[in-house]
């Protein structure tokens, strides 16, 4: 009887003791108030799927990842998860109050509450915008990228339970977004001299549409204002409505609204698609050698959209200029009687 309660104990103990396999997959579930449509698209490198969304909000799916960063779009709303297969990781947010009612409960939630603030501070920020950052004043810059790095080390330290994995990454991009501003600061500096206001601006002489070349020189006699945007770039894409307002308020007037695309050269037909579908007015010209073209690296341009001005003979007015959608911009060109 005695070896018998030893065996039954033993085998209690290696069952009790026998660790649970690591789940191969994410389940992720949650609660949508106020839903406007019927699923959610999951979507990472690779990887997409759709999940349904029950009449009252709720749904449930298991979804086989890359362990990564992946985007959830829900009708027009958008936003990135980081997942991990073994997450069980619940979603909750309401349509009228998103993003800031999105909130995460369940294995993996505070490393997504994490990158949920962090995604809120670079917006808060500005961080999208390398130009709001690479204008400043030097001594306002250094001072600016030391709050940043306190700022991000301070997210990181204040994030409990956050996978380690994740983090690792997360170091490590914290590392390059830094060494990316300040350096691309100092590379700046050696170009400013050359891109004063009111010095001789770079040239440019392109394609347009049509394959006839457009240049600098062509247009001396009017203001130019360009804008050096790419297909495939989301800020530029949503300055178009205010970049065609702007291009039928000032038609016939003393100045040239130039959209120079810095898209491969392999993209060209998706550049004439665009340029096509959405009806862009100006001149639409590309660029020889997308990044590394003259006028741009003339400029030191390491951001799009970038808005560049010029006078009438061909003289930098403003290297930075406003955007379209800033009220600025209409501002300045009623100063100069345009």
């Amino acid at each position: 009887m005695k070896k018998i309660l030893i065996v039954l104990l033993t085998t209690i103990t290696l069952f009790s003791c026998k660790e649970e396999a690591p789940k191969d997959y994410v389940t992720l579930h949650g609660k949508i108030s106020n839903p406007d449509a019927k699923t959610i698209a999951i979507m990472g490198r690779s990887f997409k799927k759709e999940i349904k969304i029950n009449e009252d909000g709720t749904f449930k799916d298991t979804l086989k990842v890359s362990n990564g960063f992946h985007g959830f779009i829900f009708n027009e709303k958008k936003s990135t998860l980081y997942l991990k297969n073994g997450f069980d990781l619940t979603l909750n947010f309401d349509t009228k109050d998103f993003p800031k009612s999105i909130s995460y409960d369940g294995n993996g939630s505070t490393t997504n509450e994490y990158l949920t603030k962090k995604m809120a501070y670079f917006s808060d920020n500005q961080l999208m915008n390398p130009e709001s950052l690479m204008s400043l004043p030097k001594e306002e810059f250094d001072v600016k990228m030391g709050e940043i790095k306190s700022d991000f080390d301070d997210m990181l330290k204040n994030a409990n339970d956050i996978d380690p994995d994740f983090l690792e990454k997360e170091k490590e991009s914290n590392k390059k977004f830094m060494d990316y501003y300040i350096n691309g600061y100092a590379a700046q500096a050696t170009y400013t001299d050359k891109i004063k206001k009111g010095g001789d601006s770079p040239k440019f002489n392109y394609p347009d549409i049509n394959g006839k070349n457009v240049s600098l020189d062509d247009l001396k006699g009017k203001y130019v204002y360009v804008d050096v945007w790419a297909t495939w770039c989301g800020p530029c894409k949503r300055e178009i409505p205010f970049l065609k307002k702007l291009d039928q308020e000032f038609k016939g007037k003393d100045i040239a609204i130039v959209s120079m695309s810095i898209d491969k050269m392999e993209d060209k037909d998706k550049w004439l698609k665009m340029v096509k579908d959405e009806n862009l007015g100006g001149i639409q010209i590309m660029a020889d050698k997308d990044w590394n073209s003259d006028f741009v690296k003339a400029y030191n341009i390491r951001g799009i959209p970038r808005f560049i001005l010029i006078d009438k003979e061909g003289k930098i007015l403003n290297d930075n200029a406003p955007r379209p959608s800033n009220p600025n911009l209409k501002e300045l060109f009623n100063s100069l009687d345009i």
